[in-house]
């Protein structure tokens, strides 16, 4: 690519979103080749190992080229969109363009009649085919033979009028008019030069077994264009039999269906969020000595704070529910037992005090589990806290979560309740010291003030690195938290 073509084009890399990641998969592209963008535009959406991002092209201009499809997974560093920085200058060269892939090659002679008045135009942009850039390498090509059978030779009047075409237009002045050519057929011949396509289009016949020869370009210029490998595809795949031992594949139809269809079984890949959040959990349940203890605890009072906060003007507008209150149940419990906020330095073989709570909360999502924190939990006020858990839990459904939001997390929370399970022994997620899963809360009976009675009743299981935290430690915190919930009048007196 010269210097000139180098400062147009602009090719933006796939960036390391996240610390650590060394590749991500391109989940959608929201423009295409031709279409403008602006400094700042989202372009398209990746997913990482980590969460799905959306990436902002930095440049202004014309898309040039996607280099990949959607479903590709591409190493971080790789180009993955070319922007044309300065569309305006295309319309220079542009008229050159498709006389010269109009003019026939069949004659060393007709190319150095071509040939020699560009050598004679001065330099600057040069026509370029979409998608390989400018080169500033000498316009002559070698004759490609015609091959066999392809018909009669290519008159002498033709090649000499579209070359007398081109040098007219790099002169920058009409040619005369040259005798009228032999009517074109209505569908394009194959030619005997390379096709025209890009690089993704090339991989997507491949692919598909599609000789790119045979394929009719509809594309600007001649180019072939994806929709054309697979109009290609699809009169084969009617006309050849399908193979009577493979079922044909039913992947939208619901789960319950498909065993009625005759589909016995599915293969799901395993990638992004949810290939990170299997390695983790068994890194983290073969590395940590896991301990679960539980709690079964009547939070009926913890539920009357809840009704009564929303009716509370100071807490207006915000999402109230006992996933709050246990939340900052958890914090102030935190601050009674400082040493269950830590973490396990094995190269140094250190225990890592925390001095501060993020609050992770593990959140169910169509990409799998993913555990985004609340930053400094510990510092925020009742409104701000449920100001933040809004936020995250929509976030998170919402499938733009930030990798940052789920690192550097110290302590979690799981809500198994939501699925109507009573309680669960949760995994750590890495590098954090306790996790804490919150059953369904239902009306069961308790013993309250020597009479048995209706109560709002759940069961917690904490779980917590034995390294770090021991059965006293960890007794003692699950009991303070579930002290708060039985007594909630304890978040002032304890906080």
């Amino acid at each position: 690519m010269t210097e000139n073509a180098s400062l147009r084009y602009r090719e933006f890399k796939m960036p390391d979103v996240g610390e650590g990641l060394t590749e991500a998969e391109i989940l959608k592209w929201y423009v295409q080749p031709g279409d403008k963008v602006t400094d700042g535009q989202v372009v398209c959406e990746v997913e990482t190992a980590k969460a799905a991002v959306e990436l902002p092209i930095p440049y202004d201009g014309v898309v040039h080229e996607l280099r990949y499809p959607e479903g590709t997974t591409v190493d971080v560093g790789q180009v993955i969109i070319a922007v044309d920085v300065a569309p305006g200058a295309a319309s220079e060269a542009a008229p050159a363009a498709p006389a010269a892939a109009a003019a026939p090659e069949a004659s060393a002679s007709a190319e150095a009649a071509s040939d020699e008045p560009a050598e004679d135009a001065p330099k600057g942009r040069q026509p370029v085919l979409v998608g390989y850039g400018v080169a500033e390498s000498s316009t002559k090509r070698r004759a490609r033979k015609a091959p066999a059978g392809s018909g009669a030779p290519v008159a002498a009047a033709t090649v000499a009028a579209a070359a007398a075409a081109i040098q007219g237009e790099l002169n920058g002045h009409a040619p005369a008019p040259a005798p009228a050519p032999a009517p074109v057929p209505s569908a394009p011949a194959v030619s005997a030069e390379r096709p025209l396509a890009k690089p993704p289009v090339r991989k997507l016949a491949k692919d598909l077994g599609v000789d790119l020869t045979q394929v009719v370009p509809t594309g600007p210029d001649g180019i072939i264009t994806r929709d054309d490998v697979h109009a290609a595809v699809a009169p084969a795949a009617s006309e050849a039999p399908a193979p009577a031992a493979a079922p044909a594949p039913v992947p939208e139809a619901p789960q319950a269906q498909l065993a009625d269809l005759g589909v016995r079984e599915t293969r799901i890949p395993v990638k992004g969020v949810r290939k990170a959040t299997a390695a983790a959990m068994v890194n983290s349940a073969f590395t940590a000595p896991h301990v679960t203890e539980f709690i079964t605890v009547d939070i009926t009072r913890t539920m009357k704070l809840v009704e009564e906060l929303k009716s509370d003007r100071d807490m207006t507008g915000l999402r109230i529910n006992p996933l709050l209150i246990i939340a900052r149940a958890l914090l102030v419990a935190v601050k009674r037992n400082p040493g269950v906020n830590a973490s396990w330095d094995e190269a140094a073989q250190e225990i890592v005090q925390k001095h501060y709570v993020n609050l992770g909360i593990a959140a169910a999502t169509p990409r799998g589990l993913i555990v985004p924190n609340i930053k400094d939990a510990h510092a925020k006020t009742l409104p701000e806290l449920a100001g933040a858990l809004a936020e995250l839990v929509s976030v998170a459904r919402d499938g733009k979560t930030t990798p940052t939001a789920m690192q550097g997390g110290t302590i979690t929370i799981t809500n198994v309740g939501v699925f109507g399970v009573d309680t669960g022994t949760p995994i750590l997620n890495p590098g954090e010291s306790a996790i804490l899963a919150v059953g369904a809360i239902k009306l069961q009976p308790w013993v309250h003030k020597g009479k048995v009675k209706a109560r709002q009743v759940t069961t917690l299981g904490l779980s917590f690195d034995h390294r770090l935290v021991d059965g006293e430690l960890g007794s003692r915190f699950l009991a303070d938290i579930a002290a708060i919930l039985e007594n909630p009048k304890r978040l002032i007196t304890w906080g």
